[in-house]
């Protein structure tokens, strides 16, 4: 019951479709406009469906200069574990290393792999490709929000959310299920961590020790996110700025962004990107716990304007909306792919 009700009296861990109620009716405002309600497809023309839905991640990577993420492979869910070991060995990626679905949901199928067992474990339950990505080498992360109108010559940051992980320290006397329990944003992962981890919880932690139960910065796996937009300055705009305009036809994404320190941010220096996302990206500085519900609408109202600005500019630049046959097949192809990732 506590954690039913710091669910109701949370708007964040509300079901998406509550949350999203009145922006509907700004998209269908929007889809009568474009006179589709595909209309996003044109506001990342390089990348499949705009980055809705069913786009694929290793698509994505190969638009980015390979100076800006980690060592990444692509692979096929028939591929035999022969041929994957292959695959790995060949790429350089060492243990630890990220696995990963190719065409993902909210972190779900998202798993650190240890050692050749949990590959074999991992390629035997996926029946999706995915990809093997080597972890990298920096502590902190944030979400950077990129938005370019194609007339322009330079691009902005309209939000940033920084990422604490679902971390716990030891006491030296409770397991390390009590300490997820004390903690309500911890304890909502309950189900997924005791899969991952069985009887690892019941073990105790030294006083002092942290324990990164789960190593990537996602709000649908426990991670607390903070609105560092006030942090937005020329010297980071033209960081990201100068690295965007490498990355063909893309104009309004967020970018998970892993860094060293600020300061070498700030630089330039130090820092790579986790994952790029396209037209579907949120605002996810929305989901600081200190904002309210009107200020996460007005941010999703402000974003969607964008990107469907973008869309029109770009359509009318020769970029073709996706016909609404094909649309509504990748939507089901989408609905399909996130029920085999979710049941991963």
């Amino acid at each position: 019951m506590k954690l039913f009700f710091h669910k109701v009296f949370h708007w964040e861990y509300w079901p998406f479709q509550i949350v999203y109620v009145p922006i509907y009716f700004l998209w269908a405002y929007y889809a009568i406009k474009a006179k589709t309600i595909f209309f996003f497809n044109t506001s990342n023309p390089t990348m499949r469906n705009g980055g809705f839905f069913m786009d694929s991640k290793i698509e994505i990577y190969n638009l980015i200069p390979k100076q800006f993420y980690p060592k990444t492979q692509f692979i096929k869910e028939n591929l035999t574990f022969d041929e994957v070991k292959k695959i790995l060995f060949q790429s350089e990626i060492n243990f630890p290393f990220m696995a990963k679905p190719d065409i993902g949901l909210r972190g779900s199928a998202v798993k650190k792999i240890d050692s050749l067992a949990d590959l074999q474990s991992y390629h035997s339950k996926a029946d999706f490709d995915f990809l093997l990505q080597d972890l990298i080498p920096y502590q902190n992360e944030v979400g950077i929000f990129y938005v370019r109108y194609p007339q322009e010559k330079n691009g902005r940051i309209t939000g940033i959310v920084a990422k604490e992980f679902l971390i716990v320290e030891g006491d030296g006397r409770s397991s390390m299920e009590t300490l997820i329990k004390a903690n309500p944003r911890f304890a909502l992962q309950m189900k997924a961590l005791r899969k991952e981890y069985g009887n690892q919880l019941t073990s105790i932690l030294p006083k002092g020790e942290k324990r990164n139960l789960v190593p990537y910065g996602n709000h649908a796996r426990g991670a607390k996110f903070l609105d560092y937009s006030p942090l937005i300055s020329p010297e980071l705009t033209k960081v990201i700025d100068d690295m965007c305009l490498q990355i063909d036809g893309f104009y309004f994404g967020r970018m998970d962004v892993m860094y060293n320190s600020w300061e070498e941010l700030l630089q330039g220096k130090n820092f790579a990107i986790v994952e790029l996302n396209g037209s579907a990206s949120e605002p996810t500085h929305i989901y600081d716990p200190k904002h309210s519900l009107f200020f996460a609408w007005k941010e999703l109202a402000r974003h969607i304007t964008y990107m469907f600005e973008i869309s029109i500019e770009n359509h009318k630049r020769g970029h073709a909306y996706l016909p609404h046959k094909i649309g509504m097949e990748q939507y089901r192809l989408h609905r399909k792919q996130s029920q085999k990732i979710v049941n991963f």
